[in-house]
């Protein structure tokens, strides 16, 4: 009987311990009040304590804190979130930011900033220098997510070599939407004129593309330059078509080796189907965006000269 009796008292006890312990975590005591946030300077704070005390009914005791960081992980510029409790009636966040990195152009031809991640963070005002990328998804599924990640990797190292070997003026836009044909437009006197790059030494190909373009000029036997394939490593193979009439026609330079021999038709891609290449090759030149009201630019039969100003950027 005495063995019975302390089993049964230690039952009760443990019962009415956790009634009690039940009771006073759900008391309006744990009730969240305050939430610190540190850390934000371009993501809103008002937003970000809404989010949390919308996700912490269950009070500051029981919350699920990873529950809650997940979800602000999700707002738009926050890309970290760390949530401690500062108990008795307080969550405290700490954000970590997402930075714009470069400027995209979406399929619908607006002109937004995104991060290393590919990640949209809003409406980008571009200045005079700067180019765009394209071929970001525009998804927000993981699978996006990582395929963004991998076209931003190849995109940020591209830039990174173009501004070190100031380049970067010649480009209009960089095109990642195939990471096995990655593609450069060119601007101001060179502007309708795509370098491929293929799947590696993206850097390396384009500074030889530029330096034989530079050596034999836009226009070549009365035919101007639509495209250089670097795409094998090696030689650069010209692409030509006829020049709107009244373009400018340098006398030709002097006759190119044999492999430099230019080409009338676009390069095929191999790692494509026959309707993917027809779909891509060749590409559509790439247009700066202008101010709503502005002049309407020019199509790629416009006549460029090789002292032609650097067209101005703008927001669509």
């Amino acid at each position: 009987m005495p063995t019975v009796l302390k089993a049964g008292l230690a039952v009760t006890l443990g019962l009415l311990g956790y009634l009690g312990y039940r009771t006073a975590v759900s008391a309006s005591f744990f009730k969240v009040k305050a939430v610190d946030v540190a850390g934000a300077t371009r993501a809103s704070r008002e937003d970000i304590r809404a989010e949390v005390l919308r996700l912490s009914n269950a009070g500051a005791w029981q919350s699920d804190l990873e529950v809650i960081a997940k979800e602000l992980r999700g707002m738009p510029w926050v890309r970290d979130a760390v949530v401690t409790r500062v108990l008795p009636d307080g969550l405290r966040v700490r954000v970590t930011e997402r930075e714009p990195r470069v400027i995209a152009r979406t399929s619908g031809g607006k002109l937004i900033w995104v991060d290393e991640d590919g990640v949209s963070l809003g409406a980008a005002t571009p200045g005079e220098e700067d180019f765009f990328i394209r071929g970001v998804e525009e998804g927000a599924g993981e699978s996006a997510r990582r395929a963004n990640r991998e076209r931003m990797g190849v995109a940020l190292e591209l830039k990174a070599g173009l501004d070190k070997a100031g380049l970067s003026k010649r480009v209009s836009e960089i095109d990642v939407g195939d990471l096995s044909d990655v593609r450069v437009h060119l601007t101001a006197a060179d502007a309708g004129t795509q370098v491929a790059l293929g799947r590696q030494d993206y850097v390396k190909r384009f500074r030889q593309a530029i330096t034989k373009l530079d050596e034999k000029g836009r226009v070549q036997n009365g035919q101007c330059v639509s495209y250089i394939d670097m795409t094998t490593g090696r030689n650069a193979i010209f692409g030509l078509r006829a020049c709107a009439e009244g373009a400018a026609a340098p006398a030709p330079p002097a006759a190119a080796a044999a492999e430099d021999a230019p080409r009338e038709t676009a390069p095929a891609r191999q790692t494509q189907s026959a309707p993917a290449r027809a779909a891509r090759t060749p590409r559509p030149e790439s247009r700066r965006a202008r101010p709503e009201g502005a002049t309407r630019p020019k199509t790629e039969a416009t006549p460029q000269t090789a002292g032609a100003s650097r067209p101005r950027r703008a927001v669509p």
